[in-house]
Formats: C-alpha cells, structure tokens, sequence
C-alpha cells in the first residue's frame, strides 16, 4: 500500500522529485528542475518494490544490491546502444509508469529517458540521477568528447570505483527507505558489494603504480576513463570521437598521430561495440599497437554468466589497460566478480 502523503505539494504537480543523497540543491532543465535527494517517494507495501534503470552497469549495481529480495528491476537501454543518443522506445512508457523509482546516471547522459519519467511517473514515484547526487558541478570534467561549450560534462562516472561505492551508498539508502521491509537484505548486500569494490580498488591502484606515472597514458575512441584517470594518477591524451559523433577532422587525425608519437604512447584503445577504423589508422600511422575490447557499457558474456556484472566489466577493462602499458595485472586478474546475490535484473536486447 503506498503512502498518500507525499512529501511536498510541487511533488504532486511534478508527479516526481528528484532528490541527491547529498541533500544539495542542483539545477536542472526546464520542467524537471528540482530539489535533489533520492530517497524521496512513497513507501511500497504488500509487493515488489519495481525499479527502472537505463545504462547496464548502473543496472548491474542496483542487481547487487537488490539481490535476494522480489525486487524489480528492468533496464531500458540495450548493451552495445549509444546511450548518449539512446531514444526510448514505446515499451519504455509502460515500464516507467509502473516504476517506483528510476535510478538514471544523470550529467545529462539519460535526458531523453529522464524527460520521459517525467512525463510519465506516477504519484510517489521518484527519480535518482546518480552522478548528480554524489558529483558536485564544481566536480565535474569537461574534455574532448565532452567540451565545456557543449554544456554536457563527461558522464562516465562508473568507470570510477570509489564512485562507484558512492552510487552504492545512494541506491542502498533509497531501497532501505522506498521498502523497509527489506531493509536488513539491502544493508547485508551493500556491505559484501562494497567490499568487493575495495578490492577491485585497492587492486587498481596496486596495478597502476606498477607503471611509471609518465607511462600511464590514454587515448580512446570515447572518452570514458576521465574520472578514473584523475583517480589513478593516469593522463588521458585525448578520444578520437568528437562531442558531435560523427568522424574526427583529418587535422585532428595528424594532431593525434603527432602527439602519440612525442607522448610515447604505449597503445590506443578501441571499443568492442564501435569499432573504429580511424583509431586503427592512427595506431599504424603512429607505430603502436590497436586494442580495441574495452568495453564503456556493454558488460561482459551474456545475463547469467557471473562475468555480466559491473565487476566483470571492470575487471576486463583495468587488465586490458594496465597490461597493454607494461602494468602487472595479475592482483587484477585474480579478483572474483561474482555478484553478492543472483542477478534478477532484466536486460534489454
């Protein structure tokens, strides 16, 4: 039974409120302009809490820390999608408008499945953009794929551990108080998944201090290590794909090619899903080598296999880096990145 209450009478008229775990006022755009702090909505009784979340690794944290419960959880954008430019389908209304709450990643990453919650939501709904609750703006990286005039900074906050046991925090605080009566599981589940993000941090940091700090460098086909690189002491030399998508300028083609070679780069990096012939243009023309597995959003094998996980994919992703830079991955390569619970969430195809 949900509450018939809700916390505020512009919640009502917005049918939403969308609320930061840090309980810091943020700005946002036009009608979905509003107070921040996740844990807002009613409480669920009597059925499964039901969740909504876009991108897989966000879906994949949530699964962790739902586990063992009946919660619901349904992701909305299919692995291997360009979630920048992700556009919802039909079927999206429904699942949003069951919704109790929808976890997006925020920084603009999700606007269009946000505008849609929006307009769809019912009362006591709520949504969590989780990079706004924990980033501040004054946080926030602005670089190549994501300049400061475009005004979307770079979104890619999960490839950053200890965010990543921020964005725990925050989704455990808002299970524990949307349904209390799993109150106890969802602690028990935030405790060994923050555990296990320690040792993949701790990991990391190991790996990456095996590279001498003027070795550790970095240039993607999308620029999605920005956060990482400041966490670990590494320099992102540049991404080939510009903010618009489309192909990089060949004026851009020979800056790059120049400065890998001045940098002494080590490799450049590719992505599984976009495959990218201009990076491996560069990588010849540059003499390094191309490696192109790494992987933003699309987690690893298929749902049910314990490497489809967040883990999983950063696991995959850290060796990949470290080891093509002349790191030691093998801490890395040992760490386990089963899920605390069975994964129950539904991923999209």
């Amino acid at each position: 039974m949900r509450s018939k209450n809700p916390p505020f009478t512009f919640c009502v008229l917005l049918a939403v409120v969308i609320f930061a775990a840090c309980n810091k006022p943020a700005e946002r755009d036009g009608a979905a302009r509003a107070t921040v702090e996740c844990t807002s909505g009613a409480v669920v009784e009597g059925r499964p809490l039901r969740i909504v979340t876009t991108v897989a690794p966000i879906t994949s944290i949530v699964a962790n820390l739902a586990g063992g419960t009946s919660t619901e959880i349904t992701g909305l954008v299919p692995e291997g999608s360009n979630a920048h430019t992700f556009e919802p389908p039909p079927s999206a209304v429904r699942a949003l408008a069951a919704a109790d709450v929808v976890f997006v990643n925020g920084l603009k990453l999700d606007e269009q499945v946000t505008k849609l919650a929006l307009a769809n939501l019912s009362p006591g709904a709520a949504i969590c953009e989780l990079g706004t609750a924990i980033l501040p703006s004054s946080e926030w990286i602005f670089d190549n794929s994501f300049p400061r005039d475009g005004g979307k900074p770079n979104p890619h906050l999960w490839t950053n551990p200890p965010m990543v046991a921020e964005y725990a925090k925050a989704i455990r605080n808002v299970l524990q108080v949307r349904d209390p009566a799993h109150r106890r599981e969802y602690k028990l589940n935030y405790t060994a998944f923050n555990a296990k993000i320690d040792l993949l941090d701790q990991a990391v940091r190991d790996a990456s201090n095996s590279i001498p700090r003027e070795a550790r460098k970095l240039l993607t086909y999308h620029d999605a290590y920005a956060y990482f690189a400041l966490e670990y002491g590494w320099t992102v030399v540049g991404a080939i794909q510009p903010s618009s998508f489309d192909s990089p300028s060949p004026k851009s083609v020979v800056e790059l090619i120049e400065q890998i070679r001045d940098e002494k780069v080590s490799a450049v990096f590719g992505s599984e899903v976009f495959p990218s012939a201009v990076l491996e243009q560069i990588g010849t023309e540059a003499g390094v080598r191309y490696i192109d597995v790494l992987r933003d959003d699309d987690l690893p094998g298929v749902p049910g296999e314990p490497e489809h996980s967040w883990l999983g994919m950063m696991r995959f992703n850290f060796v990949t880096l470290i080891e093509a830079s002349g790191g030691d991955a093998a801490e890395l390569r040992n760490l386990g990145t089963v899920d605390v619970a069975p994964d129950q969430a539904t991923y999209p195809q």
